[in-house]
């Protein structure tokens, strides 16, 4: 019986060296039927165009626009021909077992919406990142993920329902995408993957951990591991999360924490430290969340940007 062909689909922004060490890194994986879609998110001068001449298997598309996390995967989506589809962030590398420990799991479980492996930090691989997740907590709209900093002695090998994914990594049947939608484009970067499982929940499916596989992340390349524009993107979105998907006192007492503690709390102490920077974007976020709508589902623009894109089709393997 033929394997079911699984779409890989990554987002790249001028970071093309370590897209290569992740594309690299498939040449490990032992499922037999895959193919990789790689899209450009507008980099400047559109560095990664360099990639297929290195890897010919890909299928390179070049965005006119930078739409994000979000809107870069979707843009993907529009050239996947496979039964699942495999998001995985540019900066990780892939173990042999990957893809067929989560193809096999999937196929086992159908009410899983969303599958996604064990996540350990490549520059320190014998520790976790993420062993599943506990739910955001109702006054901090923060979410716990199990295994966090631990050393990988083989207690989450385990497979399991868990409240939320992450991004890093997640598979997904494309007959699913296709009844619930895309990811929403208007978290731009960070939390999108949360507001989507809520989306898969309300249709009845859940969010699996599934421990038996492993992918190593080496986590913000693009962004910086403490730049500015995270925290902007991460202090925005928690909000517009809490807006999004919070009702009566408990959107109420998340807001005023999130406003009155956590955002002029964190403001006042990055000014402490002459953290400048990061204390004017978390008043940006604010700000943005107090004028921008968010009950209506916006249009995705990725859509309107297919007939603009460069494709770059390879044959594949």
């Amino acid at each position: 019986m033929k394997v079911p062909l699984v779409s890989i689909i990554t987002v790249n922004y001028d970071t093309p060296a370590v897209t290569a060490e992740m594309l690299q890194s498939l040449s490990k994986v032992t499922y037999p039927n895959w193919e990789v879609i790689v899209v450009d998110n507008a980099s400047p001068n559109h560095s990664s165009i360099i990639l297929k001449d290195e890897f010919p298997f890909i299928k390179h598309i070049s965005c006119p626009e930078n739409l994000g996390f979000a809107g870069g995967n979707n843009i993907g989506l529009h050239f996947a021909t496979g039964k699942f589809a495999f998001f995985i962030n540019n900066d990780t590398e892939v173990t042999p077992n990957l893809i067929s420990e989560l193809v096999d799991y999937l196929q086992a479980h159908p009410k899983c919406g969303i599958a996604c492996p064990k996540i350990k930090y490549f520059y320190q691989p014998n520790i976790i990142q993420y062993a599943g997740a506990r739910g955001l907590h109702p006054l901090t709209s923060r979410s716990f993920d199990i295994g966090y900093l631990k050393m990988d002695m083989g207690e989450f090998d385990y497979c399991s329902k868990t409240d939320l994914p992450n991004g890093a990594a997640m598979m997904v049947p494309m007959n699913l995408i296709k009844q619930i939608g895309q990811m929403s484009e208007i978290y731009f970067l960070y939390y999108e993957e949360l507001d989507w499982a809520i989306r898969f929940k309300k249709q009845g499916y859940e969010t699996h951990y599934v421990g038996t596989a492993e992918i190593y992340h080496k986590e913000s390349v693009s962004t910086g591991k403490n730049s500015p524009l995270k925290t902007f993107y991460l202090y925005r979105n928690r909000f517009l999360y809490i807006r999004r998907n919070y009702k009566g006192l408990k959107w109420f007492i998340a807001s005023a924490f999130f406003i009155l503690i956590s955002s002029i709390g964190h403001i006042f102490k990055h000014g402490l430290k002459n953290e400048m920077g990061h204390a004017k974007v978390i008043w940006k976020a604010l700000l943005w969340n107090f004028s921008e709508p968010h009950h209506k589902e916006p249009k995705n623009h990725s859509s309107t940007f297919i007939g603009n894109v460069n494709i770059d089709l390879i044959p594949n393997r």
